[in-house]
């Protein structure tokens, strides 16, 4: 990291010191909830004096959590598999340049991330109930793929800007479809842009809490809004237990979908 640079030793003692400083402060939140998931007691406690797995038993048995945990990694799915195709038209759209209408269009994809959530989670309220959506499956994808779209936008217009769009043109040149040309010249460059924008936004859908909240329910209601639900009533180590699952599928996914980027580009 430092080569080329005269940096002494106490200097770098004090980077690495911080840097370990900083990863602390972000990841302590996250990880201490590990242990509270196999605490024995009745409530969420740091560090826990006994230990048992009976959260984790109860988490396995239950009517309420296992069907929310099932609703929500579906909806997480099928979130990605539609934002990203719109994302990825947006973002080979407004690399390649629409003129006028380029600034207004990016404008539009980011407007979900931009507004405060809890003004675009009452406004799909009121759009999807006109719709007769709310509560239902559908309402809940259309919502969160709404809140989606930007993040897989922002990443396939990094990987776009970086495409070397004459290997496009050559493919067109050489007597190539557009269709075909997508599928083999375009699509294989970009598939780690893809994966990354898949993953951020299955991801994104399953730490969506407000739209959830407004959106779904009955037996469309995720695990989001049954956590919350849950912390509100009665705070207990099934919250716990919950986010040391989501820390393992997050860390499995991530190093599995970057541990095959960095392999390809090594």
């Amino acid at each position: 990291m430092f080569d080329g640079f005269d940096i002494s030793w106490p200097l770098r003692l004090a980077i690495g010191v911080f840097t370990a400083l900083v990863a602390t402060f972000l990841l302590a939140p996250s990880l201490i909830v590990v242990p509270m998931s196999f605490s024995a007691s009745e409530l969420l406690q740091f560090p826990p004096t006994e230990f048992s797995l009976r959260w984790w038993q109860q988490y396995w048995q239950s009517d309420l959590w296992m069907p929310a945990t099932k609703t929500s990694l579906l909806l997480a799915t099928v979130t990605a598999a539609g934002a990203v195709p719109i994302a990825f038209a947006a973002a080979y759209a407004t690399t390649r340049s629409l003129g006028w209408a380029k600034l207004p269009l990016y404008g539009v994809l980011l407007m979900p991330a931009t507004v405060p959530p809890i003004l675009v989670a009452i406004g799909l309220f009121f759009v999807l109930a006109r719709m007769h959506l709310v509560g239902s499956f559908p309402g809940l994808w259309l919502g969160h793929t709404v809140i989606a779209i930007p993040t897989a936008y922002v990443i396939l217009s990094a990987g776009f800007a970086r495409f070397d769009f004459t290997q496009e043109k050559a493919a067109r040149s050489l007597g190539a479809g557009w269709w075909r040309t997508l599928f083999s010249v375009v699509i294989p460059q970009m598939r780690f842009s893809l994966l990354s924008a898949a993953l951020l936004a299955f991801l994104t859908s399953l730490d969506e809490v407000i739209v959830s909240m407004f959106v779904g329910g009955g037996a469309n209601t995720t695990l989001t809004k049954v956590m919350f639900l849950g912390l509100r009533d009665r705070v207990d180590p099934q919250a716990a237990v919950i986010s040391t699952i989501w820390i393992v599928l997050v860390a499995i996914v991530v190093t599995v979908v970057f541990g095959r980027q960095r392999q390809e580009y090594s």
